[in-house]
């Protein structure tokens, strides 16, 4: 009837409506330390089936094809493609880069709840303490004393510096990397973080370059992942797709139109 056809084009204008909203987010946070773009994903929604395949049709035969109408369309859920975005050199010592895969870990405010990122933009706290540009510190904390000189962090996380009356180098402690079974199972809350979910699976913690987690990259920030003539192309397909549920409210409300002048 016109009146569903009506209904299964607004559902193809509400899912392209959520795609472009994802596609202007990913494009929003082209700049953000460490962003990850975001896909969306579609699915069918339910089927009216009017006959079941291989129903008999006379006492001896059975129809050879079903006849089922789909309802329309869903956003099934957003993908979080993880793919690396690229180090760009800061010089900054305090700005450390994953080069693969895993997360920083960082205690969140209230109740102290870790949260994952892959924005390695930190500074110290008046008190040498580790933070990110919330104030929130690494975890485990890393401390640097009070005039330590040529900081370094290696790519397995040991940091080290030189410390006032020490002519060799002090060691100050090791980063751990956090990687998850399934990281797209993430949650994202905001502010470049991440808690996790029982999709994810716990964090399970180790050093840099240990079990597949990535090297850090020291003096070098991490940019998004976003690709502007990927997202181009698919803000393109989605103004397509909506403009073909538009045309089809149009054509199903001339046709009503046409009955009603009709009849």
């Amino acid at each position: 009837m016109p009146t569903s056809a009506l209904h299964v084009a607004r559902t193809g204008l509400e899912a392209q409506d959520a795609r472009m909203r994802v596609i202007a987010n990913n494009l929003a946070n082209i700049g953000t330390t460490g962003f990850k773009r975001d896909r969306v994903d579609f699915a069918t929604l339910a089927y009216q089936e009017q006959r079941v395949a291989g129903q008999a049709s006379t006492g001896q035969t059975a129809f050879a094809v079903g006849l089922n109408l789909g309802t329309g369309v869903q956003v099934q859920g957003t993908s979080r493609i993880s793919t690396n975005g690229t180090l760009n050199r800061t010089d900054n010592p305090f700005d450390l880069a994953l080069d693969g895969d895993g997360f920083f870990q960082v205690e969140l405010p209230p109740g102290g709840q870790i949260g994952f990122t892959r924005a390695g933009n930190f500074a110290l706290a008046n008190d040498g303490t580790l933070i990110t540009a919330q104030g929130y510190a690494l975890q485990p904390p890393v401390q640097i004393p009070a005039g330590a000189q040529s900081i370094s962090v290696a790519p397995d996380g040991t940091i080290s510096a030189l410390t006032p009356g020490n002519t060799e180098p002090t060691l100050l402690g090791q980063l751990t990397v956090a990687s998850f079974v399934n990281p797209a199972g993430l949650r994202a809350i905001g502010d470049n973080f991440l808690v996790e979910t029982a999709a994810s699976g716990p964090a399970e913690l180790g050093f840099a370059g240990e079990n597949g987690r990535g090297q850090i990259r020291q003096g070098m920030l991490e940019a998004s992942n976003v690709n502007v003539v990927e997202e181009l192309v698919e803000m393109i397909e989605a103004q397509r797709a909506y403009e073909i549920n538009s045309k089809m409210v149009s054509a199903v409300d001339e046709m009503l139109r046409n009955a009603n002048q009709t009849l």
